[in-house]
């Protein structure tokens, strides 16, 4: 009989903005895997450890060193089952990552499915696959991001207050009637200046006092050095970033959605990720020139809706899945996904019952017990396991134990 509780190898990026060393959480939990491969480098940079089943970093099992996806097809009805496996087929519909964030990602959108289709059959090198690629992101620490845009009335008021904004990026006929098509004639112009003007208005901007930029949007005068230091004071990102999207800290626990066309960029902390099985990404700030899209392409995939922070929050519910009161589900609007939150003091249990799905269960706090099948299996911070399909778990705390499992039901 195949057991459906399958602990796993999970590989780890290096990229530069990610966390140098053991800061990294997610190379700490990659390192935690016993027995695993992977060893931690003081010197490098470790941004993103990737769980599931995508072909560029895929997840191996780790009691046999087989690809798990190979293993999943392998026994596809008893560990994927069939309400998935019939609307999704055999490839896990998600992609569960920990980021560990040292500075800004590109500023980045991820093309919708129509999009996504075009731009894989025109550059498949580029674009891997044809899927959409919206995300929940849920804090382990301090999480700073920019998402979404600032409401109207907000970036109205920056770009025809400040004069350098108004006189370098507003047209006459707007200042009084301030549109959507406003703000993406702003926000276009932006990533199109040149270095040397993006740097004019930054020396500019620099020059005023917190106050001078009006309510609410006092952070900006802090945040531009240092947003500037990590990359450049010619980077249009940190424009863009700074005077129209909305800036947000958000605390452990927190967690936001980005829907695929929606404008982010994460700027600090540690959090789960997950999204649709995707890896498609457009680029056109916060890294260098040549790494930057083409940005017609880039405004035109764009959802230009303004609206508050809040908006973006994902508010987690109590869920009944875990049937002892100790499991949140975090729901985002789309079908690929949910995930589960379980949170036990030492010596609390939960059980979460049998998922009609596939599942990761990734242990982002303490040790304890996982029960299933009739056999215990040790949990400890930074273990990650697949869940099969129909497999009631158990989950028992020696000392505070935390589990974020991703999953999919039909």
């Amino acid at each position: 009989m195949t057991s459906s509780i399958i602990q796993l190898e999970c590989q780890c990026n290096n990229y530069p903005w990610g966390k140098k060393g053991k800061d990294s959480v997610a190379a700490r939990y990659a390192a935690a895997t016993p027995g695993g491969s992977f060893e931690l480098d003081e010197k490098k940079e470790y941004a993103e450890q990737w769980m599931g089943t995508y072909p560029t970093t895929p997840s191996l099992v780790l009691s046999t060193g087989k690809d798990l996806q190979e293993h999943l097809n392998a026994n596809k009805e008893a560990l994927i089952g069939k309400p998935i496996l019939s609307k999704f087929g055999a490839d896990l519909p998600y992609l569960p990552k920990i980021l560990s964030i040292a500075k800004a990602l590109p500023l980045q959108i991820h093309p919708d499915k129509q999009l996504a289709q075009k731009l894989h059959e025109k550059d498949p090198s580029k674009f891997g696959d044809s899927n959409h690629k919206p995300e929940i992101a849920v804090a382990l620490s301090k999480f700073e991001v920019f998402v979404g845009w600032k409401p109207l009335p907000r970036v109205q008021a920056l770009f025809t207050d400040v004069p350098v904004l108004r006189s370098s990026f507003v047209p006459n006929d707007a200042r009084a009637n301030f549109t959507v098509d406003n703000l993406k004639g702003i926000v276009s112009k932006i990533l199109s200046a040149s270095d040397e003007d993006v740097k004019d208005v930054y020396d500019k901007l620099r020059e005023m006092k917190a106050a001078d930029f009006g309510e609410g949007e006092g952070y900006i005068a802090e945040m531009l050095p240092r947003l500037a230091e990590q990359y450049d004071k010619t980077d249009p990102g940190t424009l863009v970033a700074l005077l129209t999207m909305n800036y947000m800290v958000l605390e452990k626990g927190d967690a936001i959605y980005v829907p695929a066309d929606g404008i982010h960029a994460y700027l600090s902390g540690d959090i789960v990720e997950c999204m649709a099985r995707s890896d498609n990404v457009l680029n056109t700030g916060f890294c260098p020139r040549a790494d930057r899209d083409s940005i017609e392409l880039f405004t035109a995939a764009l959802t230009f809706s303004p609206r508050s922070a809040d908006e973006a929050l994902l508010k987690p519910k109590s869920s009944p899945k875990g049937t002892n009161g100790h499991t949140q589900v975090l729901a985002p609007p789309m079908s690929e996904f949910d995930m589960l939150v379980t949170a036990l003091k030492s010596g609390e249990k939960e059980t979460v019952e049998a998922l009609k799905g596939p599942a990761i269960l990734i242990v982002t706090g303490g040790k304890g017990v996982l029960k299933a099948e009739g056999k215990e299996t040790e949990v400890k911070e930074g273990y990650v396991f697949f869940v099969g399909y129909n497999t009631e778990i158990e989950l028992i705390a020696d000392s505070e134990l935390e589990t974020h499992i991703a999953f999919a039901e039909a």
